[in-house]
């Protein structure tokens, strides 16, 4: 763990935005830009990078003494808890089981030396984001929207509670922005406009990205093969770069741009 110079959480408010989708197109963008990258699946419940990273489904990771070693994937240290049971098996666990969970895969995978390591964080802001919180040296944290008011509502939960255990957030990107018909281009914002700017422009972050509503994207994650691995000259590849290059920036601009982190306090619970 001493070895990650930064820690980014991918989150958002509630689950369908796209969320692990842009976690895995992000680290792989991180990566592109000539950084050493990790992705950690911290959703428990329902990993799917396993899936998206075309990892087959007996893959198991090795063991070197009492630590894990990451599953190399498009050039990322990965881990997931899809590499720990079947893909069939559900877990049926209460939320401490959920955060130890987290915490032994954080702790004890062997990372070694990291630029970043991306985590994709389940949706909500429950148990699994505060022990996060608690276990790490959180550099920032990305939001994933879509323009829809309902999840808007959602992300700002999820905004609040980073706030709240003084994680900082480095921006909103925007999932499903607008669909191009692919028959006659026409644009047509299917879950609304101008979501992501809205709520980027009331909590004073930056709007890093704001992606279209593109099949390829669901196809290709499907496939085992992320945007930026599968089109890297593609448009929706360089917007992932540019939201790459935005996330170093504001990583930058707040400091940490060698790599010191602040060590936030243990998470305490009241009435307030």
């Amino acid at each position: 763990m001493n070895e990650i110079k930064h820690i980014i959480a991918v989150a958002s408010g509630k689950g369908g935005v796209g969320k692990s989708t842009t976690a895995v197109n992000l680290a792989l963008a991180l990566k592109a830009l000539g950084n050493t990258v990790g992705l950690l699946d911290a959703d428990v419940y329902g990993p799917s990078q396993q899936l998206m990273l075309g990892v087959a489904a007996d893959v198991r990771p090795q063991q070197q003494g009492e630590h894990l070693l990451p599953v190399m994937a498009h050039g990322l240290k990965t881990m997931s808890m899809g590499y720990l049971v079947n893909d069939r098996t559900p877990m049926v666990w209460r939320g401490p089981m959920a955060g130890g969970a987290l915490a032994q895969m954080l702790e004890q995978t062997l990372w070694q030396e990291l630029d970043y390591l991306v985590i994709d964080m389940p949706p909500g802001t429950g148990d699994i984001q505060l022990t996060l919180s608690q276990k790490a040296s959180v550099s920032g944290a990305v939001i994933v929207t879509t323009p829809q008011d309902i999840a808007l509502v959602d992300a700002q939960k999820g905004i609040e509670m980073f706030r709240k255990v003084d994680v900082p957030i480095l921006g909103i990107i925007e999932n499903m922005a607008v669909h191009i018909c692919s028959q006659c281009g026409h644009r047509e914002h299917i879950f609304g406009e101008h979501g992501g700017e809205r709520i980027a422009a009331d909590y004073g972050v930056p709007l890093l990205a704001s992606l279209p509503l593109t099949l390829s994207i669901r196809e290709q994650t499907d496939a085992g093969r992320p945007t930026v691995i599968a089109e890297p000259d593609s448009e929706v590849t360089a917007i992932y770069l540019e939201a790459a290059a935005a996330v170093q920036k504001a990583l930058l601009l707040r400091g940490q741009g060698d790599g010191v982190v602040c060590h936030f306090p243990e998470i305490t619970i009241s009435d307030d």
